[in-house]
């Protein structure tokens, strides 16, 4: 047993869906993790289809959103996809620009994406994240109609919120493995330890 597991998270895992389950997934959505006053609020592109039929956020074996959170700082253990409500205790939540689950983020429309963003900041104003993390530089370019994005913080503000750029933690992602990702992500856990980089205001 890992010893960043605890008995109970490793004997809570769900078991893995059936073909025809994740055939069943296309369309659906999944809950945010999310709450008021957070210090990040990730934001991927859409659920694929094993998080559709999950429930679970960056649910997928290989998936590298939870290893490179662990990994970072985030959390005190490496997490479960079913655990996920545990980052709410530490100060982070996850949603969607996009809630359709689809086998690949390249099957969403680009109006989507812009639909997805104004949904996005309507949560912002209601919950108030010092910071929204956008976990994919396509996806966050085409919701923001920019042609070049840098990975990291960006200019200015979404919604009061401090905004970051982070690449898709996604397995198929073979530009960034994961010592990549841990110190892209470590570099946004750092700045929530500031009281500048990542401040909302009002």
């Amino acid at each position: 047993m890992s010893p960043t597991r605890s008995p109970a998270a490793t004997s809570s895992a769900p078991p893995k869906p059936t073909r025809a389950a994740l055939a069943r997934a296309a369309g659906k959505g999944i809950p945010d993790v999310i709450a008021p006053g957070l210090r990040v609020l990730f934001c991927g592109i859409n659920p694929g289809l094993y998080s559709a039929a999950t429930g679970y956020h960056f649910a997928r074996p290989g998936n590298r959103f939870w290893p490179a959170l662990h990994a970072a700082g985030f959390t005190t253990r490496a997490l479960r996809p079913s655990e996920q409500r545990e980052l709410l205790k530490a100060g982070f939540g996850v949603t969607n620009l996009v809630n359709r689950a689809t086998a690949s983020a390249e099957e969403l429309a680009p109006a989507e994406l812009l639909a997805g963003r104004r949904r996005l900041a309507l949560k912002l104003r209601r919950h108030r994240p010092a910071a929204v993390a956008f976990l994919g530089v396509g996806a966050y370019g085409h919701a923001f109609g920019l042609k070049q994005v840098k990975i990291g913080p960006q200019p200015g503000r979404f919604e009061g919120a401090a905004v970051w750029v982070l690449p898709n933690p996604s397995g198929l992602n073979a530009n960034y493995q994961l010592p990549e990702l841990v110190k892209l992500f470590r570099r946004l856990w750092q700045a929530t330890r500031t009281s500048t980089a990542t401040r909302r205001t009002t």
